[in-house]
């Protein structure tokens, strides 16, 4: 009886188990931005470039102006719910749901209750978590608000993205999806 050859690759013995404990971890990065908090979990680094993983805290009111990227963009609600605008529609995506947006598509999202949400964030290929990191401000914790921006330094940091935003396979779109 012939054998067959395994068609998947050997384990790669260099890669290690990555694990991430958001509220006990002081080494993962906490980021402030867009009035959310985001802890990166899983950066590009720790999948060999495959996704990244951030724990997203946002407030109400909170959430990224309309963008897009060519990447996908997955979240899944784990406490509260916010408000996803795709190509011009909203939905509702509540705790225990999840909603993927597809490379290139127009979108952004909102939290419009009362209470902060919280979700998970993995984008494939990594590297959001990169830029993330190069225009946000760090912050003490999982659950430490961003610091509080005069006009000056919001015009500095929104400019800033907008600069560095090609970089990182993404675009603002200074259209409203509402």
């Amino acid at each position: 009886m012939p054998t067959e050859t395994s068609t998947i690759p050997p384990d790669d013995l260099q890669r290690r188990l990555a694990l991430a404990r958001p509220n006990e971890d002081q080494n993962l990065p906490h980021i402030g931005l867009a009035g959310d908090t985001y802890t990166i979990l899983l950066t590009g680094e720790d999948t060999a470039g495959r996704y990244c993983l951030i724990d997203m805290l946002v407030p109400p009111g909170g959430g990224p102006p309309p963008h897009r990227h060519d990447f996908e963009e997955m979240f899944t609600i784990l406490e509260g719910e916010i408000e996803v605008t795709f190509r011009g529609n909203k939905s509702v995506v509540r705790a225990g749901e999840t909603a993927n947006i597809p490379a290139n598509a127009p979108h952004q999202f909102r939290n419009s209750s009362e209470r902060s949400a919280r979700l998970l964030c993995m984008c494939s290929p990594a590297g959001q978590e990169e830029f993330f990191m190069a225009v946000g401000s760090p912050v003490a914790s999982r659950t430490a608000p961003p610091p509080k921006l005069d006009e000056a330094t919001q015009t500095t940091l929104k400019a800033r993205a907008e600069a560095l935003a090609s970089r990182y396979r993404t675009e603002f779109l200074h259209l409203s999806l509402q």
